[in-house]
């Protein structure tokens, strides 16, 4: 037993030290040596090789990315001023003594300034000779909706460009690759060669401009849904004002005394 066990230590005392000079060997010595290849295929590439209709579907969609990106940015900030324009006409309009020291309170370039003074300004010319026909109610109601539309007309501006953006965006990337695919194989049967890294390179090549259409669609439609909703909470300000303005309108005009006409 005893014999058996200085065996095993001496077999031991053996193989230690060679795996200890094999660890620092491994340690000291990389087994696999990485290797840096280049990537001959990519947007410079497909930028460089491309013909007219490549390169025109590129600069389609990189027009129709800042197209999406403007009008994204302008819409808040628009969208923005208007709700903060809604706050201060409630803070404000309505704690004045009169409609026309309430329009004073608001800012030249808001919209619910241009909605009370057409309101006032349809409230005081109805005793002409064709609009004292319709009597004072419709006459204006029809200036505040026609004001109110216009309002509304604005914030809806560039909605269209974006679904439209958001619609046709893939189909061009599609088109781009398409044609990439078509020039990439019409080439490798020219040239006769059909290995495997003749054919994927090109057709991979290719599919980025289906990733640009969706890079582009993807950020219009989302801005798109995003500026209707915040349209609808900035039309629902809009037109609870006109509604609130036609009421006080019209009840001053009732409680003011009929004129005379002196003989």
């Amino acid at each position: 037993m005893s014999r058996l066990i200085r065996v095993v230590l001496l077999v031991l005392l053996a193989v230690v030290p060679q795996g200890q000079a094999l660890a620092d060997h491994v340690g000291d010595t990389p087994l696999v040596a990485k290797q840096v290849v280049d990537n001959p295929y990519g947007l410079d590439a497909l930028w460089a090789q491309g013909d007219l209709v490549s390169r025109g579907t590129l600069v389609i969609l990189v027009i129709m990315s800042m197209a999406t990106w403007y009008i994204l940015i302008t819409k808040l900030v628009e969208q923005a001023r208007l709700l903060r324009q809604a706050k201060a006409a409630t803070a404000t309009f309505w704690k004045a003594n009169s409609v026309a020291e309430g329009i004073l309170t608001l800012g030249a370039d808001s919209p619910f300034h241009f909605i009370a003074t057409s309101g006032v300004e349809a409230a005081r010319h109805h005793e002409g000779a064709l609009t004292e026909k319709i009597d004072l109610h419709t006459w204006v109601t029809m200036s505040i909706q026609r004001a109110v539309d216009e309002i509304v007309s604005s914030l809806q501006g560039g909605l269209a460009v974006l679904a439209t953006i958001g619609s046709t965006a893939p189909f061009v990337g599609l088109f781009g690759t398409v044609w990439g695919i078509y020039h990439a194989l019409t080439a490798i049967g020219i040239a006769g060669q059909a290995a495997i890294d003749k054919v994927a390179g090109p057709v991979g090549e290719a599919l980025i401009m289906t990733a640009l259409g969706l890079a582009v669609a993807v950020p219009a439609v989302l801005g798109y849904n995003l500026l209707v909703r915040r349209n609808k909470l900035a039309t629902d300000k809009v037109r609870a004002f006109s509604a609130d303005l036609h009421a006080v309108l019209l009840s001053s005009a009732s409680a003011r005394p009929p004129l005379t006409r002196v003989v």
